[in-house]
């Protein structure tokens, strides 16, 4: 009798931690359905913002109601000024939105000037420089600043946390790691004399250089789902977990069976 009672705990312990496998397993997977749902939302939504004509730049006063869940990736067009002022380099070995860009470069981080007086950081493109030569992205950015207004057109984006394994701002190169364009500002001055300085910078996505460089150009949504593989992974777990216990349960029955024949 003590032994089927030993056995009976033993079916009772395994059956509570499989049931708890399973559980979790399918709470997996109900989540992975859930973030598969979230990604095709969020991928409708910049889809439509990207491919919408351009709009207004929202006014200053509005900018501190801007979310990056609401306003990242609205095209806008504006009217702003070049400033004469050190440009910031952003180390990139490609990107997630850019169809032509590929292989280590960096992004160039200027400043411009609207109209009225506030100052917007731009990304005005891509330059190709596997070495980080200062002397090139000087060459690259000078040819903008021409001192005369220009219409822009591009994309409102917020700016990046520093994770714990970013590598710090290299500033004889002036060369960061993290698309954070406040940081930039005000390590480099661009917001001297208290104008204020956008919450967002802009991707660049219009006028092009004539000689190319730094490369603006359109972006495009290229956002990974692999969501539903994840989904069949963790039912697939449950399921074999499942069937692992009803198998080993039936050969459990069959030997306490046996002891109460015995």
């Amino acid at each position: 009798m003590s032994a089927i009672l030993a056995t009976r705990r033993g079916v009772a312990g395994f059956g509570i931690f499989s049931l708890a496998m399973v559980a979790l397993c399918i709470g997996l997977g109900v989540w992975q359905l859930q973030r598969r749902a979230e990604k095709h939302a969020l991928i409708a939504a910049l889809t439509e913002r990207l491919a919408a004509a351009p709009g207004a730049l929202p006014q200053a006063s509005q900018w501190s109601a801007l979310t990056p869940a609401r306003d990242e990736f609205r095209r806008v067009r504006f009217v702003a000024t070049w400033q004469s002022r050190p440009d910031a380099m952003v180390y990139s070995a490609g990107s997630a939105v850019r169809d032509d860009v590929s292989g280590p470069g960096t992004w160039a981080f200027l400043p411009a000037t609207l109209p009225s007086g506030e100052i917007l950081v731009m990304n005005a493109g891509f330059v190709q420089n596997t070495m980080q030569d200062r002397a090139q992205q000087d060459r690259a950015v000078t040819r903008l600043i021409t001192g005369t207004p220009v219409t822009l057109t591009g994309y409102l984006r917020f700016p990046e946390s520093a994770g714990p394994l970013t590598a710090p701002e290299n500033m004889e190169k002036r060369l960061w790691f993290t698309r954070d364009h406040l940081a930039m500002a005000r390590t480099l001055g661009w917001g001297e004399g208290g104008k204020p300085v956008a919450p967002f910078y802009i991707d660049l996505e219009t006028p092009v250089p004539a000689s190319g460089i730094p490369k603006p150009g359109p972006l495009t949504v290229q956002l990974k789902d692999n969501h539903m593989q994840y989904v069949i992974t963790w039912f697939g777990l449950a399921g074999a977990v499942a069937i692992a216990f009803a198998v080993w349960w039936r050969a459990q029955r069959r030997g306490m069976k046996g002891l109460r024949i015995s």
